[in-house]
């Protein structure tokens, strides 16, 4: 499905990677695409399947939405990560 040009749109930088989210998006959409790089379909061999890739831990992993930055925690099981997938589809879906 293609993005209209009035599609809301959600920017961030996860694990060194510029990220765009267009909406509408499901939840599962997002955490796919939020945490890429445990996705089994993403990008090169080293970033596919067990989460091995280059990227500087020095460097946070943030969403920006209407509402501020937030920090993208490395494990997508956590409540914070639950609480981003939840403001981020509200933004995406309204």
């Amino acid at each position: 499905m293609a993005a209209d040009v009035n599609s809301p749109r959600i920017t961030g930088k996860v694990q060194g990677r510029d990220i765009v989210l267009t909406g509408p998006l499901s939840k599962e959409e997002i955490r796919d695409k939020v945490w890429w790089w445990q996705t089994a379909e993403s990008g090169t061999s080293e970033e596919r399947g067990d989460g091995q890739h280059e990227f500087d831990r020095s460097e946070k992993s943030v969403i920006n939405t209407l509402g501020g930055y937030y920090v993208v925690p490395d494990d997508p099981g956590t409540h914070e990560a639950d609480e981003l997938v939840e403001t981020v589809y509200t933004e995406l879906n309204d």
